[in-house]
């Protein structure tokens, strides 16, 4: 019987807990917009389409199956949580370095260049080569192939939009 007594004792302290004025985690919730749809995988393959080459010929699927590696280190959704490495959503056109919820290397910090997909490709070939004095453990992805794929794969999944080109403008006839 006293162990039922503290077991509920327990359980109404949990909802009375659960229970209590949070004003500032329901606006926090409250201010944030939900994450976006996953893509469709047929979404997926016309995204994969507009990458300049030779990412548009990457293969998805071993991008996903390489990616697997980085999994334990890195997140590739929209607000993902920073793990031992960054998230890795919207990488494509972000500053080296440069989101404030992750505690990067000063070699990492000072770098002073944006992550495009040339970079990423020699990032992952060799991270300690590439910028030494980094945080990263990972010794690399020595195949060609796979690293396109990679970068194809993480275009795909974390919003990468490629740059679209403005139409010219109609030429207009003459004032007379």
């Amino acid at each position: 019987m006293r162990n039922v007594s503290i077991l509920t004792a327990f359980v109404a302290a949990l909802g009375v807990s659960s229970c209590g004025d949070n004003a500032a985690s329901t606006t926090d919730t409250a201010s944030k917009a939900p994450p976006p749809p996953a893509p469709t995988e047929a979404e997926k393959i016309a995204a994969l389409a507009t990458l300049p080459a030779p990412y548009n010929a990457g293969d998805l699927e071993n991008g996903r199956r390489a990616f697997a590696r980085c999994r334990s280190c890195h997140t590739i959704t929209p607000g993902g949580p920073n793990m031992t490495g960054p998230n890795l959503y919207g990488v494509f056109g972000r500053a080296a370095g440069a989101d404030a919820k992750f505690s990067y290397s000063h070699a990492m910090r000072s770098a002073g260049f944006t992550w495009d997909a040339d970079k990423l490709d020699h990032w992952l070939q060799n991270p300690r080569t590439f910028l030494p004095g980094n945080k990263m453990t990972y010794p690399g992805l020595p195949d060609a192939t796979d690293r396109r794929d990679v970068i194809a794969f993480l275009k795909v999944e974390t919003g990468f939009k490629p740059e679209t080109t403005k139409a010219a403008a109609p030429a207009t006839a003459p004032a007379s």
